[in-house]
């Protein structure tokens, strides 16, 4: 269950991020009812997961995806670039993701 805790807490991550892109570019109530509750969700659910996930593991998927989930909103919402340059690394924080669950 560690482990759906800690792939939520990421999901949430992305929410965060994307209210802070919000806030960013208009503060009002909404936007940033979506920034802290996605954060405080994110942290609370990662917390949870820590508790049978060790910490290096944990925060590497973590950060690993809301940092793909971030990119992926950012270039399907925020017009960012989608270079295969890009993608590529993409790919690559997928495949360190997986190695990471894999050598837990």
């Amino acid at each position: 269950m560690a482990w759906v805790y800690l792939i939520i807490a990421g999901l949430f991550e992305v929410v965060g991020v994307i209210g802070l892109k919000r806030v960013s570019e208009k503060d009002n109530l909404l936007n940033n009812v979506i920034l802290i509750g996605g954060f405080i969700a994110s942290f609370s659910l990662l917390s949870t997961a820590m508790k049978e996930i060790p910490l290096s593991v944990a925060y590497a998927v973590w950060t690993g995806i809301g940092t793909l989930g971030s990119t992926v909103v950012g270039m399907l919402f925020f017009k960012e670039s989608k270079s295969w340059i890009r993608l590529a690394c993409i790919l690559g924080i997928v495949f360190s993701v997986m190695g990471l669950k894999l050598v837990q």
